[in-house]
């Protein structure tokens, strides 16, 4: 096997993946002009090109597409079994990529620093992104979403009991625009719209309304697209916010935001950590399941 070949392709996988040299450079910690310089080496050694470049877009010729397929399973695969040679004399390290929704990211931050005092040599990458994603193509060793929004290929477990969806406020707003008593209320109040990544519509809100579902088109002078934002809204007095319990759970205990109509809380399966089958024995992975399920029993 040419050994040019086989020190390069973590580079050409970084390339496909991130679909751009200047952001595989970054993930890589290289500079932009040594990606070039491998992927070009590749290239040279198998007298085809791997990419199709523009000035906007980088991406995987046909070429490419075959050398990626094969390579990919097997680096991961020669990865893994090293992790586990290293875990076995006691060394758990390696790099642990995790795509997080946003709603998850104060949930996930004790267990992060958890790991980071007992799992010094494990690098754990965050990646907050609220759309629906491919982990395995996307180059992530596991993921966290609600549990309903699992593919059902994928091995999961419970990272949180379920939790209620609520509508809070701060306190000034109330004291300024009252305190809805109904749902039919809502129309006559500031309400903070969450627009959907995935697709660009508003997110309707989801309520019980004497026990039956019903959406609610949330209309007012804001709209984001981060859920933690939404709360900093709602906590400076813009409106009203749908938001899930535990992120403002120490705000309402605190007395800094109020729930308002609580009979309409709907209850949200939870939070998930879920991954492919093959990655279970990793055992970055499992140190950061056992770590999560030590740290979260708050949550039990």
């Amino acid at each position: 096997m040419d050994r040019d070949l086989l020190i390069h392709l973590p580079v050409i996988l970084a390339v496909a993946r991130r679909a751009g040299f200047a952001a595989a450079a970054s993930e890589l910690g290289m500079s932009p002009s040594a990606v070039s310089h491998a992927v070009r080496v590749v290239e040279e050694r198998l007298g085809a090109p791997l990419f199709a470049r523009t000035t906007r877009s980088v991406a995987l010729t046909e070429a490419g597409r075959a050398l990626v397929e094969a390579a990919e399973p097997a680096l991961r695969d020669i990865g893994e079994r090293v992790e586990r040679i290293r875990a076995v004399k006691g060394r758990v390290g390696g790099l642990l990529r995790l795509n997080v929704p946003n709603v998850a990211l104060p949930i996930l931050t004790p267990v992060v620093g958890a790991m980071a005092k007992r799992f010094p040599a494990v690098r754990v990458e965050i990646y907050a992104d609220d759309a629906i994603v491919d982990i395995v193509a996307a180059g992530f060793d596991a993921g966290v979403r609600l549990g309903e929004m699992i593919a059902e290929d994928m091995m999961a477990i419970r990272l949180t009991p379920p939790f209620s969806a609520i509508i809070v406020a701060s306190p000034a707003y109330v004291a300024a625009r009252g305190r809805p008593q109904h749902i039919a209320d809502l129309k006559d109040h500031n309400c903070i719209a969450y627009r959907m990544i995935t697709g660009g519509g508003l997110y309707r809100w989801e309520l019980l309304d004497g026990g039956r579902d019903v959406t609610v088109e949330a209309a007012g002078s804001t709209v984001v697209n981060h859920t933690l934002y939404a709360r900093d809204l709602a906590l400076a007095g813009v409106g009203l916010a749908y938001l899930f319990e535990p992120l403002v759970r120490a705000d309402i205990a605190a007395g800094r935001l109020i729930q308002v109509l609580p009979k309409t809380a709907i209850e949200e399966p939870g939070l998930f950590l879920y991954y492919p089958k093959r990655a279970a024995l990793a055992p970055k992975l499992r140190a950061f399941i056992d770590t999560a399920r030590d740290v979260l029993r708050e949550w039990e």
